[in-house]
């Protein structure tokens, strides 16, 4: 069975950093793309960004030039996602999927509560 499991979130103050890790119990061949989603109340989940196999990423719009996403380039099946300058609409669950050869396994997220 595979896991997910992520890891980082909590409370911060807007403008604050928060770094989220997400590591995944199968072998790095086996990862297609590892992703950061997130999901606030009463929203839909939504995409926060990505990494594929050949390190290429993306990024929505609203979060593009405060998060970076990246990973760990010995193990490649532990990524990061690297927060700063987060503002109170960026509270959310986050969770990390990953896309791998056999199908799409989920975490279970980690809150990140951001206080004005």
């Amino acid at each position: 069975q595979v896991q997910v499991v992520e890891s980082g979130g909590g409370l911060v103050q807007a403008g604050g950093s928060l770094r989220l890790s997400c590591s995944c119990s199968t072998n790095p061949f086996n990862i297609n793309a590892m992703e950061w989603h997130r999901q606030a109340p009463g929203k839909q989940r939504e995409l926060v960004a990505a990494i594929t196999r050949g390190g290429d990423t993306n990024y929505a719009d609203s979060v593009k030039g405060r998060f970076t996403i990246s990973r760990d380039n010995a193990k490649k099946n532990t990524v990061w996602l690297q927060m700063n300058n987060l503002k109170p609409d960026d509270t959310a669950v986050y969770y990390c999927k990953t896309d791998l050869l056999r199908g799409i396994f989920w975490g279970q997220g980690t809150q990140v509560t951001v206080s004005s």
